[in-house]
C-alpha cells in the first residue's frame, strides 16, 4: 500500500496532509469542481442573497480537523479561479452543508473533510443540487458516478481548469454567522419531529444522553438541538483545537472510554459522532456498544412503525413503501423491512448510489421512508439526501419515548445476527478484482442467474446463501474501499463463530 495514497471516486477526494493532500491539489481539484459547475451544472436557483448573481455560487464548509483551514482556503481559491462565487461557512456538519446549500440555491456545496479517517487525513466532498429544483426542496447530494468521473476527468486532466482571466474570477463571501446554517438545519429537522408529534414526547421522557462529537463539527449544532428537545446532556469531545479526542471512526474499539462513562453517568442513551457528524453510532443504558449497524435499523423502526403517518396520494391510494441501503449492510433491514410490509432495494456501497436509487423510487412513485447504510449513516429524505447524525438522533430517542422502553430493550426485540469485518491492504484499488472473481467462481455463477448461492456483482461480489446451514441466513460481502486503500471482507450471520467461519472459508478462496 502506499503511504501516500491520493483516493477519488463518488465519495470525494481523500488523501494525506503535506503528502498524497497538498495546498495545490486542494485548489486543482476545487477548481475542477468548478469548472464541472460552467459546464454541466445547474446555476444559481435563485441564491438568497441581497444583490443577483451571474456566476454560480457554491458553499464551503469543514469539518474542524486541524489544518482543514489551508485546504479549504486553497479549494476555495480554486474555486473561485474557475469562476465561481464562494460562500465561506466555516466549520458545520456535512448534513448542515446539504441543507444550506438546498436553502439557499446554490448551485453546489464543497465540504473540506476526511469524515471517519484518522488526523493525518483529510478531503474534499461535493454535493450537487437537482438541476431545476427549486430553493428550499431536498435535493443536494453526494455526485453519481458519471458526474464523479467527469469531475475527476477535469482534475487529472493537462489542459488548465482555471478561468485564465482577472475579470472572470469569482467573489468569496464570508459567512460572519455560521450558526445561521446550523439553525437552518435543525430548523428543519425539528419541523418533521414536530409533525410527528416526537418533541412532545420525547420531552416528557427526560432522558439523560451522553454525545461524543470527538472534537469534530457536530459539537457546534449537537448538543444544543439535544436540549431543546428537553434531555440532560453530557458532551464529550466538544469542538476546540481541531484535535480529535480518539481515533475518530465511532467502532467499540475507539468508544470504549465513552461506554464507560455512559454506564457511569446513567445516561438513558449515548450517541457518538465522526468528525463531520454524518455517522452516528449508539451505545445503551448499560454502556453496552449496539453500534452502526443498528442505527439505521432503528430510524426505519421509527418511521415504519409510525400510527398517524400520512401515506399515499390525494387519491388516498397507499404508496408502496421502500427502504434503500447498501451490499455491506445488515439484514436486521430486511427483516424489519419485512415486519411492516415494506421492501429493501441494494445498491453499490457509497452514499451516491444510495440516494440516486432513493431519488429514482421517489420518481417511480413510491414512498421512499428512508435510506442509509450500516456505517451509521441514515439519510431522511424529508430534511437531506445525505447522511445525517441529528436525524437519527431524533428519530431514535422518537421511539424510545413511544415505546416507554429502554434502549437495550428495544434492541432485543429486535433480528439479532453477527456482522464481522477484516480488512486486506492494497496497492491499488484494481488489486482487489482478481480476489473478487475467485469468490464469485466458487460460490456460484457470476451472472447471477443460477447456481448455488446468489452473487451480486454491483459492487465487488455479494454472496447470499442459499443452500446448507446458512440458507437465508447468511451473506458475504467483498469489494474495494471507495475511501481507503484496503480491501473489505465483510460477512453476517447468526453467531459470530459462523460469520468468522464465513470470512475464513473467504480467505482460504482468495489465497488458492
Amino acid at each position: 500500500m502506499s503511504e501516500a495514497p491520493l483516493m477519488l471516486g463518488v465519495s470525494g477526494l481523500r488523501g494525506i496532509v503535506g503528502k498524497s493532500l497538498t495546498p495545490e491539489v486542494a485548489a486543482r481539484f476545487g477548481a475542477a469542481v468548478g469548472t464541472w459547475i460552467q459546464t454541466f451544472g445547474p446555476k444559481a436557483r435563485g441564491i438568497e442573497a441581497k444583490k443577483k448573481r451571474s456566476r454560480p455560487v457554491v458553499a464551503v464548509g469543514r469539518d474542524g480537523r486541524y489544518g482543514g483551514n489551508v485546504i479549504v482556503n486553497s479549494a476555495i481559491a480554486g474555486l473561485a479561479a474557475s469562476g465561481c462565487d464562494v460562500i465561506a461557512c466555516d466549520v458545520a456538519m456535512t448534513p448542515t452543508m446539504a441543507v444550506f446549500v438546498d436553502a439557499t440555491g446554490a448551485s453546489a456545496g464543497l465540504m473540506v473533510t476526511a469524515s471517519h479517517n484518522p488526523q493525518e487525513w483529510n478531503g474534499i466532498k461535493v454535493l450537487l443540487p437537482n438541476s431545476g429544483v427549486k430553493a428550499r426542496v431536498p435535493s443536494a447530494c453526494a455526485p453519481g458516478k458519471v458526474v464523479a468521473e467527469q469531475i475527476i476527468a477535469l482534475f487529472r486532466g493537462s489542459e488548465p481548469v482555471y478561468t485564465g482571466a482577472w475579470d472572470r474570477i469569482g467573489q468569496i463571501e464570508v459567512v460572519t454567522e455560521p450558526e445561521l446554517a446550523h439553525a437552518l438545519h435543525a430548523t428543519l429537522l425539528m419541523d418533521h419531529l414536530t409533525a410527528r408529534k416526537l418533541p412532545t414526547i420525547i420531552r416528557k421522557a427526560s432522558f439523560g444522553v451522553a454525545i461524543d462529537c470527538v472534537g469534530g463539527s457536530g459539537a457546534i449544532v449537537s448538543p444544543d438541538f439535544l436540549d431543546h428537545l428537553g434531555c440532560e446532556v453530557d458532551v464529550s469531545g466538544d469542538y476546540s483545537d481541531g484535535v480529535f479526542t480518539h481515533t475518530p471512526e465511532p467502532t467499540r474499539e475507539n468508544l470504549a472510554a465513552f461506554c464507560k462513562k455512559v454506564k457511569k453517568q446513567k445516561a438513558s442513551v449515548g450517541f457518538a459522532q465522526d468528525p463531520d457528524a454524518d455517522r452516528l453510532a449508539i451505545v445503551d443504558e448499560r454502556g453496552e456498544y449496539i453500534g452502526e449497524e443498528y442505527t439505521l435499523v432503528l430510524a426505519a423502526e421509527a418511521l415504519l412503525s409510525e400510527t398517524a403517518r400520512q401515506r399515499g396520494s390525494e387519491t388516498g391510494k397507499k404508496k408502496a413503501r421502500v427502504l434503500v441501503t447498501n451490499l455491506s449492510t445488515s439484514r436486521m433491514i430486511d427483516d424489519v423491512a419485512a415486519r411492516h410490509g415494506a421492501r429493501v432495494i441494494r445498491t453499490a456501497v457509497g452514499e451516491a448510489n444510495v440516494v440516486e436509487a432513493m431519488k429514482r423510487e421517489a420518481a417511480a412513485g413510491r414512498d421512499v421512508v428512508v435510506g442509509g447504510e450500516g456505517n451509521g449513516g441514515v439519510i431522511w429524505p424529508r430534511v437531506t439526501y445525505v447522511r445525517d447524525s441529528l436525524s437519527a438522533m431524533g428519530l431514535v430517542l422518537g421511539l424510545m419515548a413511544r415505546r416507554g422502553q429502554k434502549l437495550s430493550e428495544i434492541v432485543a426485540g429486535m433480528p439479532s445476527y453477527a456482522i464481522e469485518k477484516r480488512k486486506v491492504e492494497l496497492a491499488r484499488k484494481e488489486d482487489a478484482r482478481p480476489a473478487v472473481e475467485k469468490i464469485a467462481a466458487f460460490y456460484g455463477n457470476p451472472t447471477g442467474t443460477v447456481g448455488p448461492h446468489r452473487i451480486d456483482l454491483q459492487d465487488g461480489v455479494r454472496v447470499d446463501f442459499s443452500q446448507g446451514p446458512l440458507a437465508g441466513k447468511a451473506w458475504l460481502h467483498v469489494r474495494a474501499s471507495n475511501t481507503e486503500p484496503i480491501m473489505r471482507l465483510i460477512a453476517e450471520a447468526p453467531t459470530v463463530a459462523e460469520a468468522r467461519g464465513v470470512l475464513d472459508e473467504a480467505a482460504r478462496v482468495i489465497g488458492g
